[in-house]
């Protein structure tokens, strides 16, 4: 596939993987991206997943049509990336491996002391490669989201290869949804942590004009490129992408399950734009945290467990504050059939999120609905829904 005239698309489809990095579902698979650019000095930009070596060196020597590669651009050194290096390097032993010199440190620890010291080139931010027609520039973007991570702009063909930024779930060969669902999937679960450091990458890209993204993950982006800019902005700034209301829940016997129902009926009916119910136990936590951050407000909803809370409430929440999680509005619904601590315990683990607006109303049920915990329903419907008139 090319990408331009000079640049062609080398990647792999993975549909073997059940979990991407051991515990993210990816029932579509993974795309692992790499691209040649021939020009009188040629240059492979980053390798793939060590169990598909054969099959990209295969693509790679298609794309060069028997030349030899010059360069191997390293721009990220986690496994899926850089699993096939070794094999890459015994296949073109003349072939100059570029990158940072935190990569170079990783290779060593990677491959058992190997860190090709004699066919090396170590870059930083501003330097240039120059290929000929083609002038790539490095972008250093650390903890972006590993420390030695840069990006290469070809300011040529005005093409940025991202490394693992703007990527997404899902192999090229598989039916294409929606662009932003499993990019924002990705994105929290992923790179979700370090929002100032992408908001700085932002900065730098804004400097430069670019026409292509090439990721190592997902659809090289050619149209729209403000679409996709302007989501990464509102991610990484931890600002809310859609107004609405998220309720996330955990239900032992179903009564805190009945009084969830109860509350998204009433939100809906008191115009709420949107809400999103989401069973802890029973979804992707992943896809979770990506509602959580989604939305400008969110209902917890969970029981008193051994003086505690459930365990998919625990670590949802913990998988929110790993991630920075704030700029929310927030409620409590919680249940206890004696000495009920959910909410105290739920709001002590939020307590070093940045701006977090709390409701004045809150639910707390013994053990199952009545009279007064439907009115602090009512109640809090009204609350939350009289923010979005």
């Amino acid at each position: 596939m090319e990408i331009t005239k000079d640049i062609i698309f080398a990647g792999v489809n993975d549909h073997d993987v059940d979990l991407f990095e051991g515990h993210y579902i990816v029932p579509e698979g993974m795309a692992y991206n790499s691209y040649v650019i021939v020009d009188e000095k040629t240059a492979v930009m980053d390798s793939v997943d060590g169990n598909f070596t054969d099959e990209w060196i295969g693509n790679v020597k298609s794309a060069l049509s028997g030349r030899t590669p010059d360069y191997l651009v390293i721009q990220h050194m986690e496994p899926d990336h850089s699993g096939s290096i070794r094999g890459f390097m015994a296949e073109f032993p003349s072939t100059v491996i570029v990158s940072s010199a935190k990569a170079f440190n990783m290779m060593k620890n990677f491959f058992e002391g190997e860190e090709y010291a004699d066919r090396r080139l170590v870059v930083k931010e501003g330097d240039e490669l120059d290929l000929g027609s083609h002038k790539l520039s490095f972008v250093a973007a650390p903890m972006v989201h590993w420390p030695e991570v840069i990006m290469t702009y070809d300011s040529t063909d005005k093409v940025l290869f991202s490394a693992d930024a703007f990527g997404k779930f899902g192999a090229h060969d598989t039916a294409e949804e929606d662009w932003a669902c499993e990019a924002r999937r990705y994105y929290f679960g992923i790179v979700g942590k370090y929002g100032m450091q992408v908001q700085a990458l932002l900065k730098k890209a804004a400097k430069l004009d670019i026409q292509t993204i090439c990721p190592l993950h997902g659809p090289v982006l050619k149209e729209n490129l403000g679409y996709y800019l302007h989501l990464y902005n509102t991610w990484s700034s931890y600002a809310s992408e859609t107004q609405g209301v998220v309720i996330s829940y955990t239900s032992v016997y179903g009564n805190t399950k009945a009084a969830v129902e109860l509350l998204a009926a009433k939100l809906e009916e008191k115009g709420v734009p949107e809400i999103a119910v989401n069973d802890l136990a029973r979804s992707d936590m992943a896809e979770c945290v990506e509602d959580g951050f989604r939305y400008d407000t969110q209902v917890f909803a969970t029981t008193t467990f051994n003086n505690d809370i459930v365990p998919f409430m625990k670590e949802y929440i913990h998988s929110l504050t790993e991630r920075l999680y704030q700029n929310k509005r927030v409620a409590f619904i919680e249940n206890g059939s004696w000495a009920p601590v959910a909410t105290k315990t739920m709001k002590s683990m939020l307590e070093g999120c940045k701006n977090l607006e709390y409701t004045e109303n809150g639910v707390k049920i013994v053990s199952a609905l009545n009279d007064e915990s439907r009115a602090q329903i009512e109640a809090l419907a009204e609350e939350i829904a009289a923010a979005y008139r």
